[in-house]
């Protein structure tokens, strides 16, 4: 079976993106190329790369609708969120992982960080995730 290991954000102010993610979620820096800045959490990649195609002919328009993080204090990260300058989208929701069928089965707080990327925040974690 495939696993997801990668996810790119593409940004106009990469190290400011970079800076977001690794004082949110405590990710750590890996990596820095001439497209951006790499980030892991041990388990997945994320790459915040400079708003430009990188290959003659790439898409600027689609990309990553949004990206979960599963953490252990979803009141703590969201406030963390909030001291570095992003938003919640709404108030904290019940969540059934174990029936995606349902409706808020997927996250329980929706957050924006820099240049509005949107950012799902929970604890209870997706159906399959391990």
């Amino acid at each position: 079976m495939a696993r997801i290991k990668h996810i790119a954000i593409r940004t106009n102010d990469v190290e400011k993106t970079a800076k977001f993610y690794q004082a949110a979620f405590g990710l750590e820096r890996v990596g820095t190329g001439q497209s951006g800045i790499y980030l892991t959490d041990g388990h997945l990649n994320i790459a915040i790369l400079n708003f430009r195609a990188v290959v003659e002919g790439e898409s600027m328009k689609l990309g990553i609708d949004h990206v979960g993080f599963q953490v252990d204090d979803i009141d703590a990260a969201v406030a963390r969120i909030k001291e570095l300058g992003g938003k919640s989208l709404n108030d904290r929701q019940s969540v059934t992982p174990a029936d995606p069928g349902q409706p808020q089965s997927y996250f329980e707080v929706k957050c924006v960080g820099p240049d509005d990327q949107v950012i799902d925040v929970s604890s209870a974690g997706w159906i399959g995730a391990k």
